[in-house]
Order: structure tokens, then C-alpha cells, then sequence
């Protein structure tokens, strides 16, 4: 197995969903006042590398998860290339990421630090 040495991604705050008519191709943010479905998707971008190096990573981690079976897609979002997984995914896809060599930025909170 390879290992992505020194990739670094974090998972993008909003929710998103397939745009209408473009599933696979395009998404759009889910409003914060809309509820989360089953056919909620989660983003995950690279924190490192970025630009134009971020793109042939990402095709690296998307095959990844391509082999264990979890359907994914790598788009532009913000400028950058994101991976986007089915929300019910998030959990396999990290393990998967991890176990790869890619390193999960966490969000941490005053509440919760750690």
C-alpha cells in the first residue's frame, strides 16, 4: 500500500448536496437551516499541498477510498479540489485516510478541546 507522506486535509464545515441534475459533477452547500439527509455529503480539502499540486493528491485519495468500495468525487470548491463522501462515509473514509498516511486536521472548540 502506498502512503501519502506529509497530506494533510480537514473537512470543510458546511454540508453539501448533489446540485439538481448534476449529481457526481456538482454540489451545493445544504442552508445552515436546512436539515442534514441521508444524501448529505461531507468535504474534505487539503491543507497541504495546495494549488495546482492539491489536484493529483486528491485523485490519489480518491482512488483510495475507490478500493474499499466508498463512492467519492473530487470537485472544486472554494478554488480548491475537495473530496466529497456521503455524510453516512465520513467515518470509513478518515480510517481509510488515516491508515493511507494522511494526516486529519480536527477542529477544536473552547467547550471541547481535546
Amino acid at each position: 500500500m502506498t502512503t501519502l507522506q506529509l497530506s494533510i486535509v480537514h473537512r470543510l464545515p458546511q454540508d453539501y448536496r448533489w446540485a439538481a441534475g448534476f449529481a457526481g459533477s456538482r454540489v451545493e452547500p445544504i442552508p445552515q437551516n436546512g436539515s442534514a439527509s441521508e444524501n448529505s455529503l461531507v468535504a474534505l480539502k487539503l491543507l497541504s499541498p495546495d494549488g495546482e499540486k492539491a489536484w493529483p493528491v486528491m485523485h490519489t485519495l480518491s482512488q483510495a477510498l475507490s478500493d474499499i468500495s466508498l463512492d467519492c468525487s473530487v470537485l472544486e470548491c472554494e478554488g480548491e479540489p475537495c473530496l466529497f463522501v456521503k455524510r453516512q462515509d465520513e467515518c470509513a473514509a478518515t480510517c481509510r485516510l488515516k491508515n493511507f498516511g494522511v494526516a486529519i486536521a480536527e477542529t477544536f472548540s473552547g467547550n471541547n478541546p481535546f
